[in-house]
């Protein structure tokens, strides 16, 4: 056959955290085609065509599809670019002349479901063979109604009410013209200075893998097909949130038992929960490249867990490679990446520049194409894509801020924020104050509230702290507002104002925290210390004596020594998308009654940094911290405080004796003995104080969260399976169960058992 010359002219934009980044592609292509081209027949002739025909099942329409295709059309189907420069629709129709009708899937940047029909119909129909397009887009935590970033989630303990909010992601998303969200992240993440900690669930392998699982079932719902489902990708494949000293893109230096026993357990669930895509990382994994590593992508990913769905570069992350001294050219970088496990090139355009010749050096099978195509076919089939490409073309009032919506953003936004500290009772605020000063640069912010990769948010959706609080005290309550300051800077003009504010109020609530574009990607930071001009308000409205109520909103794990020590509360309200206003005034109200608990510990400095729940023993326990600081963070995993009590009885279990093939039960009777009901998540660790292989004090295995009425009683339990529980993975991940002395622990009760061969 003779060699088909194709050019391809594009524009491609993307954001990554605040920077625009611009991508022009313009390639000038020659493929040799080693397939027939057969014709397509006339419409009234398709029922006969198997590909499309849903009355087959899909593995036999994709192997049809295959035959048909040829090795032009199946390298396209590998590549992903996107549409639009942004979400302004000025600059759309441009773009979406530049797309080829055959390409494997774009990034939709608009939110209009009307050009992406058209963009579909373009393929449906100018394409030789009608192959759909899959739409992706960073949906990360909520996509018009937006949610509290992933790390607030994880907080709130609630994986059904996490649950909740992925499927009205998805339904929005899906709405707007997105089959596939690059989310959710379930990369174990202990180092605050790194940006990213945001968009994940916390420290612990265990609490990434429920709240992962949790995502996946809402984006995906019970089936991909169904019309308001979409496909998630679980990210990023794998240990990138170990980059040395926080920063982001570095070098991971991970160990195959740290691979193992934390990274991979959060991965291994999503993948068993049916997640239809993963993208691998940007790091390097000791010497081998994410995007490159056979091991990761192939061997335990396909092989070993029978993942039958396909993997995504990161943006650029094959071209990285080249940065990375671990390809010399594109070409290089395509063949490495390729032959690992990376079925879809995101943006890079090098699938599209090196497969041909690849192929024709016999470096690359045909058959390793047929294998990737496979794969991503499967998931079109899956969506549906080929039976219905198109999607409703509804008003946008009909697809964002539903009544239903908004109920569970302000719900999640609620039992994600965690009372750090409650100094004297002085929260709730008691019915007496007449005055309240409202001070700092959150205080009306409608930007920063949403976090970093807010999706299709708009600031004028957000609820304002001073809105929520406008609303909860109905003019009963003065409410003095000053900015005092900006968010950094040195400015201190408007100190003096927010002083008189706080003398002539009753109690002064200080809104405080970080912009969005300080956590996030390309976001890492030498301290997670706020700027000094935001310690310095604090400092200064305590001299009025006045009760000093600090609001914290971060994408991250942030520096309190300080400001703990002058200020009677503190609030972490996280960044909670557009609800949190509403949330935050019933907090401190006492409307509400706070029921979030750390997913993430809280350094008590920088310089502490790693410290988390679930490290190993030190050789010697009481020596070998620092001389200058506690070794003790400033708050833990798990803490948060609530305005009422709960008494935990006395733990008992079934058996204190059990054989590797029996299950034990674990209760515990917990009261609230307060006066006002609430929320309390019961936590379960396990520690193994002797093994073959060391292991953390203590880990977490089970947690559970109930509303609990006033003097109401409730039986917590735990059903402990040795082999999921109690047993644990070697460096290449086979599981071991060894007899001995267990210790099973909750909210400070310790019980110890002993498992037998």
């Amino acid at each position: 056959m003779p060699s088909r010359t194709i050019f391809s002219l594009t524009n491609t934009f993307y954001t990554a955290g605040s920077k625009l980044i611009v991508l022009t592609c313009a390639t000038l292509i020659s493929l040799n085609l080693t397939a027939q081209i057969k014709p397509v027949s006339t419409k009234n002739q398709e029922k006969n065509i198997v590909y499309k025909n849903k009355n087959f099942p899909i593995e036999e329409r994709i192997n049809d599809l295959l035959n048909r295709m040829t090795l032009e059309e199946k390298i396209l189907q590998t590549n992903q670019w996107t549409y639009g420069k942004n979400a302004n629709e000025n600059n759309i129709e441009d773009s979406k002349k530049a797309v080829r009708p055959e390409i494997g899937s774009l990034i939709y940047r608009s939110i209009n479901p009307v050009y992406r029909n058209d963009i579909m119909r373009k393929a449906m129909n100018e394409s030789r063979l009608g192959i759909p397009i899959l739409m992706g887009f960073d949906v990360i935590h909520g996509y018009r109604t937006v949610y509290p970033i992933p790390l607030a989630q994880a907080c709130s303990w609630n994986p059904k009410l996490v649950e909740q909010a992925t499927a009205v992601a998805a339904k929005e998303s899906k709405l707007s013209g997105i089959d596939w969200t690059f989310s959710p992240m379930v990369d174990v993440a202990r180092d605050p200075r790194w940006g990213r900690v945001a968009e994940g669930y916390g420290e612990d392998p265990y609490a990434n893998a429920v709240f992962g699982v949790a995502s996946i079932k809402g984006y995906q719902g019970n089936k991909l097909s169904d019309p308001y489902s979409i496909a998630a990708c679980l990210k990023h494949y794998i240990g990138y949130s170990l980059s040395e000293g926080g920063r982001d893109y570095h070098y991971a230096d991970v160990s195959a038992q740290t691979l193992w026993e934390t990274f991979m357990p959060p991965y291994e669930a999503g993948v068993k929960a049916g997640a239809a895509t993963l993208m691998s990382g940007f790091n390097d994994i000791s010497g081998t490249p994410a995007t490159a590593n056979h091991y990761t992508l192939t061997e335990i990913l396909k092989n070993r867990w029978k993942h039958d769905g396909f993997v995504v570069s990161d943006w650029g992350s094959i071209e990285n490679l080249i940065s990375q001294g671990f390809a010399k050219d594109g070409k290089d970088a395509t063949l490495k990446a390729f032959n690992a496990g990376v079925e879809m090139d995101m943006v890079d355009n090098l699938y599209i520049e090196h497969l041909p010749q690849l192929v024709k050096e016999g470096k690359i099978s045909e058959a390793q194409i047929n294998e990737a195509v496979r794969r991503i076919l499967r998931l079109k089939f899956r969506l549906g894509l080929f039976d219905k490409p198109y999607v409703e073309e509804l008003p946008e009032k009909d697809r964002y801020y539903q009544p239903q919506s908004m109920a569970v953003a302000s719900k999640l936004a609620e039992e994600s924020m965690v009372l750090l500290k409650n100094e004297h009772q002085t929260l709730p605020l008691a019915k007496s104050i007449k005055q309240i000063a409202l001070i700092g640069p959150m205080v009306k912010d409608s930007v920063n509230l949403m976090g970093s990769w807010e999706g299709q948010g708009i600031p004028s959706s957000v609820e304002t702290l001073m809105a929520g609080f406008q609303k909860e005290f109905n003019r009963k309550t003065i409410l003095n507002y000053a900015k005092g300051c900006d968010f950094d800077g040195k400015d201190e003009s408007g100190f003096a104002q927010a002083v008189a504010m706080g003398e002539k109020s009753d109690v002064i609530v200080i809104c405080i925290g970080e912009k969005k574009s300080w956590s996030g990607e390309n976001a890492s930071r030498s301290t997670i210390a706020l700027p000094q001009i935001q310690e310095k308000l604090v400092a200064t409205l305590r001299k009025t004596g006045k009760p000093i109520i600090l609001i914290l909103s971060n994408g991250r794990p942030i520096e309190l020594g300080r400001l703990d020590k002058i200020s009677d509360a503190m609030l972490e309200i996280w960044q909670p998308g557009i609800a949190g206003g509403n949330a935050v005034a019933g907090l401190i109200s006492g409307r509400l009654n706070p029921s979030g608990k750390l997913a993430i510990t809280f350094p008590l400095a920088t310089g502490q940094i790693p410290i988390y729940y679930n490290m190993r023993q030190s050789a010697r326990p009481k020596l070998g911290g620092y001389q200058d600081i506690s070794s003790e963070p400033m708050y833990c995993f798990g803490h948060g405080l609530s305005y009422t009590q709960f008494s935990y009885g006395k733990v008992s279990l079934s058996d204190s004796v059990i054989k590797k093939g029996q299950k034990i039960t674990a209760q515990v009777e917990i009261t609230n003995t307060g006066k006002m009901d609430g929320k309390e998540t019961a936590m379960w660790f396990i520690s193994d104080p002797v093994a073959s292989i060391t292991r953390p004090m203590k880990e977490l295995k089970f947690f559970e969260k109930e509303t609990l009425k006033v003097g109401e009683k409730r039986i917590f339990k735990f059903e402990i399976d040795p082999m999921r529980d109690l047993s644990f993975p070697d460096a290449n991940g086979m599981r071991h169960l060894e007899s001995g002395d267990f210790y099973l622990t909750i909210n400070g009760q310790k019980i110890k058992f002993e498992l037998v061969d």
